[in-house]
């Protein structure tokens, strides 16, 4: 993600950051599912669905934004996925003026 932004700067919209990410992504070899679909289950019965930037070898969800900063909806979303996708690890990436960002979100329960 750092030479994605070293490369485009911050003045592009979130969606060509995710195409340059996963340009990254496929020449690091790194297994991915780029707007991974994530069913929300109640009582083993679905009842909607979130749709994740990047599942990164089935372990960590990658979220990208353009913002100055972490905003607290951002987090909770990232949280979500994660309970979701019973996953312990999220990044939020934030391309910003002042460089990128980035927050590693756990998920402890």
């Amino acid at each position: 993600m750092f030479e994605v932004f070293k490369q485009l700067g911050n003045k592009h919209h979130e969606k060509y950051y995710q195409r340059a990410v996963a340009i990254e992504l496929k020449k690091s070899n790194l297994s991915f599912t780029e707007q991974a679909r994530i069913p929300l289950m109640y009582k083993d019965k679905a009842i909607g669905s979130y749709r994740l930037d990047f599942l990164v070898e089935n372990k960590v969800a990658l979220e990208i934004k353009k913002d100055n900063n972490f905003s607290y909806k951002n987090i909770e979303q990232v949280i979500a996925y994660l309970k979701a996708l019973d996953l312990k690890l999220g990044i939020l990436a934030n391309f910003t003026a002042k460089g990128l960002q980035y927050k590693r979100i756990l998920n402890i329960n």
